[in-house]
């Protein structure tokens, strides 16, 4: 037989993949959910268990992969008991039961005592029993502290992880694995990378989802408004009444000289166009780098001078 296709899955599938498979199909050919065609769902349901117990199975998955079926009888038994067989399927229902919690049909009882299945809300309930489904736990947020430069520019981050995770007999083993994370130039605080099931496992749960959620550096000279930069400047009051030029060094390390000629009054702030972040969902396209003043005023004046200002600035 063909495991591979008898589960409906490639030859790469991981063991998400078979559970998937196996709980869709074990689901729909259960005899006692074909009460019309018994006889073709058994043999079904018995192929559909016996390619999932070989496949789940590491050990005899690599010995099915190189030899076939006729490896795995082949095989001899573990142990010194002895057996005409390497490979003896076990009782369908008993798989059934370990994935589903329960053993709500009774497969191989001739009928005696089997549950009547019916449906509530879309869920399949057996003589009462619920099958009790692996429960995922809520994702677990591990900040991720980035610097503004990072934010304008991207970066590339390499995240070690260290987690607990269940072995195929039910023990919790350490697990340590290189997470890469692609910062987008532009990204905002707050901003979520997910990857699934990366986080720490419990017994008889599903692994949680690990995410990152983004944190913004405070920068020494630039602060950060959605898209736009603002940079405060001082200068002196002849500077702002006469002109002056600003020189500024980017986030991304070039060098902007920006004239002013404008009167720099209170509340006077210089826009330059597009020197601002990066938009994520724009490429190309960035904020405003907002240029706020702050205007020193000299402590003392010579008679000649406020004279000669007041001369100058007199209506």
């Amino acid at each position: 037989m063909d495991y591979y296709n008898i589960l409906k899955v490639d030859r790469y599938a991981t063991e998400d993949d078979l559970k998937k498979s196996y709980r869709k199909l074990a689901m729909k050919w259960h005899p006692d959910k074909n009460p019309t065609n018994k006889q073709e769902a058994e043999a079904k349901f018995k192929q559909i268990s016996e390619a999932y117990e070989v496949l789940s199975d590491p050990q005899k998955r690599v010995i099915y992969d190189q030899y076939g079926e006729e490896g795995l009888k082949d095989r001899p038994p573990p142990g010194n008991e002895p057996s005409s067989s390497g490979f003896n399927p076990r009782n369908a229902e008993d798989i059934f039961a370990e994935f589903f919690g329960s053993s709500p049909f009774g497969f191989g009882s001739s009928g005696q005592g089997r549950s009547k299945m019916f449906h509530t809300d879309g869920a399949a309930t057996f003589g009462g029993f619920s099958g009790s489904m692996p429960k995922k736990p809520p994702p677990v947020e591990t900040k991720l502290p980035c610097s503004l430069e990072e934010l304008y520019s991207g970066s590339t981050r390499k995240m070690k992880i260290s987690r607990t995770v269940m072995d195929a007999n039910g023990q919790a083993i350490p697990e340590t694995e290189i997470l890469t994370i692609d910062v987008k130039p532009g990204w905002k605080k707050g901003t979520k990378i997910t990857f699934p099931d990366k986080g720490n496992q419990q017994p008889n749960q599903l692994p949680a989802d690990l995410v990152f959620v983004i944190d913004e550096k405070p920068n020494d000279f630039y602060k950060r408004d959605s898209n736009d930069l603002i940079v405060s400047k001082r200068v002196s009051l002849a500077e702002a009444i006469g002109g002056t030029s600003i020189n500024l060094t980017t986030l991304d390390g070039r060098s902007l000289t920006i004239p002013v000629n404008d009167i720099v009054s209170p509340g006077y702030e210089l826009v330059v166009a597009n020197e601002g972040m990066p938009i994520t969902k724009e490429p190309g396209h960035r904020g405003d780098l907002r240029i706020k003043f702050d205007v020193k005023f000299p402590t003392r004046l010579t008679p000649e001078q406020r004279a000669g200002l007041k001369r100058a600035l007199g209506s």
